[in-house]
């Protein structure tokens, strides 16, 4: 993470344009399938303050560790301050509070004969699959004041096969955009 809170691209990286910072700073940012909360981080070295939500007890506590390890370090400190963590699943809780809701779902068994890194294949097999992250969209489009921001593989059909407002494509993903307002 280090490497690429320093040399990442900042605001130029396709996350960064997907949730808008290129258009405004500050962004309230809810991330509701937080898993390890990389994306997160980065969102939150950017300037971003993000609440982020994690269902499996394993997870979270593994994320928690981590977030309370980077308050003891100077160069990650400040970065944490803007970043909230909170156990259980997202759409069950009421809320007003996100510009931008960010879904991040386990993405689906691929079929290439390529492994995942190491990291993620152990990470693979604590979650599992996300059976309902269908039904996380239309909770998020209802929710966010702004846009919803899913992550996906590049060739993976849509979420819920709803057609994003537009797409931003890198080399093995692409961020759908869904916009809700004048953002």
């Amino acid at each position: 993470m280090g490497h690429r809170r320093l040399y990442g691209g900042g605001k130029g990286q396709d996350l960064a344009k997907a949730i808008g910072l290129n258009k405004a700073s500050g962004i309230k940012v809810l991330d509701a399938t937080a898993g390890l909360g990389r994306d997160a981080f980065v969102l939150a070295s950017l300037g971003c303050h993000v609440q982020l939500w994690e269902r499996n007890p394993v997870v979270h506590a593994l994320l928690s560790d981590g977030l309370l390890r980077a308050e003891a370090h100077s160069e990650t400190a400040e970065i944490v301050t803007r970043m909230e963590l909170c156990a259980g699943v997202a759409s069950a809780h009421k809320t007003s509070w996100p510009e931008v809701i960010y879904l991040d779902p386990m993405f689906p068994p691929s079929k290439k004969s390529a492994k995942p890194k190491k990291d993620m294949q152990l990470f693979h097999q604590l979650v599992q699959q996300d059976l309902d992250a269908d039904e996380l969209l239309p909770w998020a489009l209802k929710t966010a004041k702004n846009r919803v921001v899913v992550k996906r593989p590049r060739i993976a059909p849509y979420l819920a096969g709803v057609k994003p407002s537009f797409e931003l494509t890198g080399k093995s993903n692409r961020f759908d955009v869904y916009v809700n307002a004048g953002f």
